[in-house]
């Protein structure tokens, strides 16, 4: 969804500027591309070969520069962007902005240009809490500009607090956020993601190798679509993703709740690897083991079928239902038959064998089985297979052509 775009990057006087170099990198990846400006200040950080050499464009500095501003003058510049970026954000160019002053070709640009601004602050904890910045950030965000973090964490300073620069991956997705395309705006979407714990005792538990990183991925690219989405997550080590309504559920009969909670919706894609038993009583203590070897015999009872439940939802059904068919053989065959059984619209069926890599992993192959045919998708980042999902959902509705 970011193929294409320009961003005009503005690297301030701090510490974290040396991150900035991740985020080209990770960007141009996404098809992002970057001009830089670089400050005075910046300067002291990172240097304008680092930066030069991987956004492959050169690096602007001077307000006057006879030579740049033949070139490349600072109004276009400033206008040619999809969006203008300032990381890291220090408290001086946060303020200079809020006052409109305008002193050097970064603070110029900010002035001039007609781009979405964001800003991702990085300054002192103490500098971050000042009464003067905290009146400054009121009034950026008055003016509809955009920031990401700051984090809390350890500073350069040797303090712990609020002030560290937000992480690319992090200011990534807000980019993407700001640019998104809108296309599923003025729908509603829920998301499942993730597994599910079914309580053997307190202390143990059944689960799977879900790690949840796909459905936490079209979760996120719908929201960046416009959609209004509703994300219902099983335990994962992942952060919630920006946009989106998320609720944190650890059984299957907490996710239907929560999802039944959610209707209703204009779409629901049941990504989740939803445990098919539980056990049938849970013990209150900690199971203790017998000094007899013996094994204690655990009861299984099936879990709701949160799939099935939704595709039979009656008035409050999804629109378009979407399940997933994660197998280890027989997949086409095996995903045209849940089809039918769950009554959904449409499954997407994947290989998740151990030697495919898929539970855990960041790369997946899709097969999209519907009643009249199926597709088979190429072998794709998560993140494609969400964006590539999120297009299909927009064609159904008639947002876009297939």
């Amino acid at each position: 969804m970011l193929a294409g775009k320009r961003i005009l990057l503005i690297v301030a006087g701090g510490i974290a500027a040396y991150k900035t170099l991740e985020l080209i990198r990770r960007g141009r990846e996404r098809g992002l591309s970057f001009r830089v400006i670089l400050t005075e200040g910046g300067a002291a950080f990172v240097t304008p070969l680092s930066l030069s050499a991987i956004s492959e464009h050169k690096v602007y500095q001077e307000l006057f520069s006879l030579t740049d501003e033949s070139e490349m003058g600072h109004i276009r510049l400033s206008r040619e962007a999809d969006l203008v970026l300032v990381a890291p954000a220090t408290a001086d160019i946060m303020a200079k902005l809020a006052h409109g002053l305008a002193d050097d070709l970064a603070s110029t640009t900010l002035l001039a240009t007609s781009a979405p601004v964001l800003l991702a602050p990085a300054m002192n904890k103490l500098m971050w809490q000042n009464a003067a910045t905290q009146a400054n950030v009121a009034t950026l965000k008055a003016r509809q500009i955009r920031m990401v973090g700051p984090d809390a964490g350890d500073l350069a300073c040797g303090e712990v607090g609020a002030g560290r620069m937000a992480e690319p991956h992090d200011i990534l997705n807000a980019i993407e956020t700001l640019l998104a395309d809108a296309t599923l705006k003025g729908l509603k979407a829920l998301v499942t993601s993730g597994p599910t714990f079914e309580p053997i005792d307190p202390v143990r538990y059944i689960a799977n190798r879900s790690s949840g990183k796909q459905g936490h991925a079209i979760a996120a690219a719908l929201a960046r679509m416009g959609a209004e989405t509703t994300l219902v997550s099983g335990p994962t080590r992942l952060p919630d993703p920006p946009g989106v309504t998320t609720r944190h559920i650890e059984t299957a009969a907490e996710m239907l709740a929560a999802c039944e909670a959610a209707l209703p919706v204009d779409v629901g894609v049941f990504a989740a690897a939803v445990a098919d038993w539980k056990v049938a009583r849970p013990a209150n203590q900690k199971i203790k083991k017998d000094d007899s070897g013996r094994t204690p015999a655990l009861e299984l009872a099936a879990n709701p079928d949160i799939l099935q439940s939704m595709s039979h939802a009656g008035a409050r059904r999804p629109k378009l239902v979407i399940g997933f068919a994660a197998e280890t053989e027989n997949l086409i065959a095996f995903a045209k038959a849940k089809l039918e059984k769950k009554g959904c619209d449409w499954i997407l069926a994947n290989d998740v064998s151990p030697d495919r890599g898929t539970f855990g992993g960041d790369r997946n192959t899709i097969h999209l089985v519907t009643q009249a045919n199926s597709e088979d998708w190429p072998d794709l980042s998560k993140l494609e297979v969400a964006d590539r999902l999120g297009r299909r959902i927009a064609a159904h509705f008639g947002r876009v052509h297939a």
